[in-house]
């Protein structure tokens, strides 16, 4: 296994980042434009692992569907991408032909019932192949709802992920258009975590030309019969606000400033707050129609918060990794779930973070983080998760003899990270991008 030793800086920054195009914002977007049909330009598309399993399961899908496979299974491999397996095991369900979806070990450890069980009251036909409530899973396309005058009516619970809650969003005008029943209808039970992404999937099918009735608390989702997809000619996509939180987060550790275009208030990624938590901590931030600064005097010293990042978990490693340069504990709450995501990550950063030093209190839902007198230099394993790497990669920058394992985990997300983020490039005014591709599906 490689690694890579980060170089600390040697002054304050002065820079400018352009994030690569948002993950969750292209397989959505994937996922909308190969549902509506028409030609749609997907500009800013991000290019990386977790995309290019979308867009090679998409294609691989409709050559399925246009060649006739007949009884045969087509394989659709989803790696380690949790949107991209649950949004096409949602997609597949109202999809003709038989499909197996599979992907690396560690998604096959990854919960999906919740999702599946919300399909079957909408007569999908799934099955576990080891029948352990996680993929592989083999979906059989969708059967048609007896003619009733009642909705087709679904629930589920929103606090193991809100993936599962998009998929079916996602899906929805599939089963509303294809069933004799009076259209169909989502119901949420229990907390919805990362409410966020719900707001994003919701204003991306608007553009889309769906907009579903929805309760004032998000409690149900409806969808006339005959609801349809009516494709834009272009989409545009967001640089992505959880990979630009490892630059915040690294203006925040070394003192100086960065902009970060391309994001703003009026974002669809509710990630965006992560610079929030940042101003809390000490750091200056400025709020533009097309960019977000943070700065910190070398002077203003950071200080430790506590804080709920809910509803934005994805950045949680991050912040992690800069309470290791406050006064004062940080404590991080209502995150329990994200011990279900690439690994768990509540305990895989509490045990790269006592590396550094520092006193961690693993709790069920978070983690209270206790700086040390004195931080010591560490090997970081990343357990093949993209943000162990880069959340790490900010201490390195303050910190000599910082080692990343594995780096190339990054290609989940942000395949050039390594390229853009060290201090080299981000120790002078600077312009550092990972430019997003077009695509035309």
């Amino acid at each position: 296994m490689n690694s890579i030793t980060i170089q600390p800086l040697t002054k304050p920054l002065n820079a400018v980042a352009v994030p690569p195009g948002s993950k969750s914002i292209t397989n959505r977007a994937l996922i909308l434009a190969a549902i509506s049909g028409g030609t749609t330009v997907l500009n800013n598309v991000l290019d990386a692992e977790d995309t290019q399993v979308m867009s090679a399961a998409l294609q691989q899908i409709g050559v399925a569907r246009s060649e006739g496979t007949g009884t045969d299974i087509t394989e659709i491999y989803v790696g380690n991408s949790g949107t991209t397996a649950r949004f096409l095991t949602a997609m597949l369900a109202f999809t003709p032909g038989k499909y197996r979806l599979y992907g690396k070990p560690r998604m096959h450890e990854r919960p999906i019932r919740d999702l599946v069980d919300a399909l079957k009251h909408w007569n999908a036909n799934i099955e576990y192949e080891n029948n352990n409530g996680c993929p592989p899973l083999i979906v059989n396309s969708g059967q048609q709802a007896a003619e009733n005058e009642d909705p087709l009516i679904t629930s589920v619970t929103g606090n193991v992920s809100s993936q599962f809650l998009s998929a079916l969003l996602l899906s929805a005008p599939l089963a509303a258009q294809n069933c004799q029943r009076q259209g169909a209808e989502i119901r949420l039970t229990g907390e919805l975590v990362s409410k966020p992404y719900i707001e994003m999937t919701l204003a991306m099918m608007k553009s889309f030309g769906v907009e579903p009735v929805v309760t004032d608390n998000f409690s149900s989702f409806r969808f006339p019969k005959g609801t349809t997809y009516r494709p834009p000619k272009v989409y545009d996509i967001e640089p992505d606000a959880s990979a630009a939180s490892y630059f915040f987060a690294a203006a925040a550790v070394a003192g100086g400033s960065i902009i970060v275009n391309g994001l703003s208030k009026n974002s669809l990624q509710g990630d965006v707050a992560f610079v929030n938590a940042l101003e809390r901590m000490g750091c200056a931030v400025e709020w533009k129609t097309t960019s977000i600064t943070v700065k910190r005097s070398p002077e203003q010293k950071l200080r430790g918060i506590t804080v709920d990042m809910n509803s934005y978990s994805d950045t949680v490693q991050t912040l992690a990794a800069v309470a290791l340069f406050a006064d004062g504990a940080t404590e991080i709450m209502n995150v329990e779930h994200i011990r279900f995501k690439e690994t768990d990550r509540i305990a895989a950063v509490a045990a790269e973070l006592r590396k550094f030093g520092a006193a961690v209190e693993e709790r069920r839902d978070g983690l209270r983080i206790t700086p040390p007198k004195q931080l010591q230099p560490a090997s970081v394993a990343t357990y093949d998760d993209h943000r162990m790497a880069m959340s790490f990669a900010v201490a390195g920058l303050k910190i000599t003899g910082v080692v990343i394992q594995d780096p190339d985990c990054v290609q989940k997300t942000f395949p050039n990270f390594f390229e853009v983020f060290p201090s080299g490039a981000l120790s002078h005014k600077s312009v550092l991008s990972a430019i997003g591709g077009k695509f035309i599906f």
